[in-house]
Parts: C-alpha cells; sequence; structure tokens
C-alpha cells in the first residue's frame, strides 16, 4: 500500500489549511506546521499536475506518432468525456 496521497485529498487538506490560517485563531508555531504540510501539499499537487500534462501530451499525438506543436509548445485540447465517442471509436 503507498503512502502517497491523492491530488484530491491533498487539495482537499490544503483548504483547509487555508481556512484554518485565514480564521486567525492559531498560535505562531501552529502557523508554521501548517504552512510547512501546505508547502508539501503544494509540490505534491504540483507534480501530479505536471505528470498528468505530460501523459496527456503524449495522448494528443497525430498519426505518424508525432507530437503536435503549436506555438512552440505540444498541443493540448480540452478532456471531453463523451461514452458514444469512446464507442464509436
Amino acid at each position: 500500500m503507498s503512502n502517497e496521497i491523492s491530488f484530491e485529498k491533498a487539495f482537499e487538506r490544503l483548504d483547509e489549511i487555508l481556512q484554518k490560517m485565514n480564521e486567525g485563531k492559531i498560535s505562531l508555531d501552529n502557523s508554521l506546521k501548517l504552512f510547512e504540510e501546505a508547502n508539501f501539499l503544494i509540490k505534491t499537487c504540483n507534480k501530479k499536475l505536471i505528470l498528468a500534462e505530460q501523459k496527456i501530451e503524449t495522448l494528443i499525438k497525430d498519426r505518424n506518432s508525432n507530437l503536435e506543436i503549436e506555438n512552440e509548445k505540444p498541443k493540448t485540447q480540452d478532456f471531453e468525456y463523451s461514452k458514444d465517442s469512446i464507442m464509436d471509436s
């Protein structure tokens, strides 16, 4: 079993930390601990987003297996899920 936190759980925890810190009712020591935890969670979320972006870029290839380039960056598309479009493929 992996100890790695999911993106969703990390983001949810970040929201909880932000709410606690905005209340202004916590000690300086506790604020520093929460700030350190938030920093770790931000790095974790960022890493997961970068990996997801890389996977998406890999999936958006033309038929010659070349990554499509648009404005000197890999071409991306908004994710749209449709059961019908998957079945038609």
